[in-house]
């Protein structure tokens, strides 16, 4: 007959175990399953969920102060404002961007990476 190493025990009390709850480590004794009382009950109202908080969102920021707007009929670019100096009509949307360090002129980042910015 051939040695498969030490019987296993048919119970395994003894042997520790980590909570689900706490993660402390906790020797099991029966079907013990929780280090202690209060963490049987924390995990109780947790598979229970009474009232779960509601996740908070993050707040919006608008995007027209980064959006540049180009008019049709003349040409011009702004960064932020949706009518035209010059003009007086409304201008459409370009996309996001900022002005130009060098030339301080509005530039869309989409014509930076030539690639199509979804914001």
């Amino acid at each position: 007959m051939s040695d498969h190493g030490p019987p296993s025990p048919s119970r395994h009390d003894g042997v520790t175990m980590t909570c689900p709850v706490c993660q402390a480590p906790f020797i099991a004794s029966g079907r013990r399953a929780y280090c202690s009382d209060a963490c049987r009950s924390a995990a109780y109202r947790r598979r229970r969920g009474g009232s779960p908080t509601p996740p908070v969102m993050p707040r919006t920021r608008p995007r027209r102060p980064v959006t540049i707007y180009e008019c049709e009929s003349c040409g011009h670019r702004a960064l932020g404002e949706q009518r035209c100096e010059d003009c007086g009509t409304f201008m459409r949307r370009v996309g996001i961007g900022g002005c130009c360090p060098s030339c301080d002129e509005p530039i869309a980042l989409a014509e930076l990476i030539d690639e199509e910015v979804v914001a």
